[in-house]
C-alpha cells in the first residue's frame, strides 16, 4: 500500500505543477524548469519506497526490464492515474479554464505530435532504467536529477510541439484540463506506452548480464 500512496502523491504534484504552470496565464519559458524540478524532488522523496515512477510508461519499462512484479503494475497504473486526475482537479480549482482553449492549435500533424512524445518518453524511460535500475549504478545519488533533467530538456525541446507530456498520467491530466485535444489523447497514450516498452527492450539488449 505504501508504494501506491507514494505513486499517487508524486503523480499528483507532477500533474498539479504541469497544470498550474501551463494553463494560461502560464509560467512562460521557465515552466519546463519547474516541471523537471518537481519530478526530480518527488523521485528523491519516493524513489526508495516505490521506485518513483509517477508514469505508466516508466512502470511498463521497469516491469518489462524485470525490476518489479507484474502483479503490481495495475495498482501502479491506478495510483498514477488517480494522482493525475486529482492533480488536474487541484490545478483547475486554482486556475479555472485554460484561457487560450479556443486559440488555433499549432500547425503540426498528429504524426509529428506522436513522434515527439515517443522520442522523449523513450529517452525518459531509458534514463530511468539506466540510472535507477542498473546494477552498476546501485546506490547512486544522481538518479533524481538525471530523470528530472530529461523531462526538462524534453519540455524545452518538443514541448512547443506536442505539449511535452511524456507520460500517460500527465497526458490524462492535460486532457482533463483541455490542453490535449480529444482526438489526440489515445494516440499519446499508445505512443508513450510503446516508447517505455521499447526502452526496456533496448536496455536488455545493451545490458544482457544485468538481470
Amino acid at each position: 500500500m505504501k508504494k501506491f500512496i507514494v505513486e499517487f502523491i508524486g503523480t499528483f504534484f507532477l500533474v498539479f505543477t504541469v497544470g498550474t504552470c501551463v494553463v494560461n496565464p502560464d509560467a512562460g519559458v521557465i515552466a519546463p524548469i519547474a516541471i523537471g524540478s518537481v519530478l526530480m524532488v518527488m523521485v528523491y522523496a519516493g524513489g526508495h519506497i516505490s521506485g518513483g515512477h509517477y508514469n505508466p510508461a516508466v512502470t511498463t519499462a521497469v516491469a518489462i526490464r524485470g525490476r518489479m512484479p507484474a502483479t503490481e503494475v495495475p495498482a501502479y497504473f491506478l495510483a498514477q492515474l488517480a494522482g493525475a486526475i486529482f492533480g488536474a482537479g487541484a490545478s483547475y480549482y486554482l486556475k479555472g479554464d485554460n484561457q487560450l482553449a479556443g486559440a488555433p492549435a499549432p500547425v503540426y500533424a498528429l504524426s509529428q505530435l506522436v513522434f515527439a512524445e515517443f522520442i522523449f518518453t523513450f529517452a525518459l524511460a531509458y534514463v530511468v532504467l539506466n540510472v535507477a535500475t542498473a546494477k552498476s549504478n546501485a546506490g547512486n545519488s544522481f538518479y533524481g536529477l538525471a530523470i528530472g533533467f530529461t523531462v526538462m530538456v524534453g519540455a524545452f525541446t518538443v514541448g512547443p510541439i506536442s505539449g511535452g507530456a511524456f507520460n500517460p498520467a500527465v497526458a490524462t491530466g492535460c486532457y482533463y484540463l483541455g490542453l490535449i485535444p480529444v482526438g489526440h489523447y489515445l494516440a499519446y497514450i499508445a505512443a508513450e506506452i510503446c516508447a517505455g516498452a521499447l526502452a526496456a527492450f533496448v536496455f536488455k539488449v545493451l545490458n544482457p548480464d544485468d538481470k
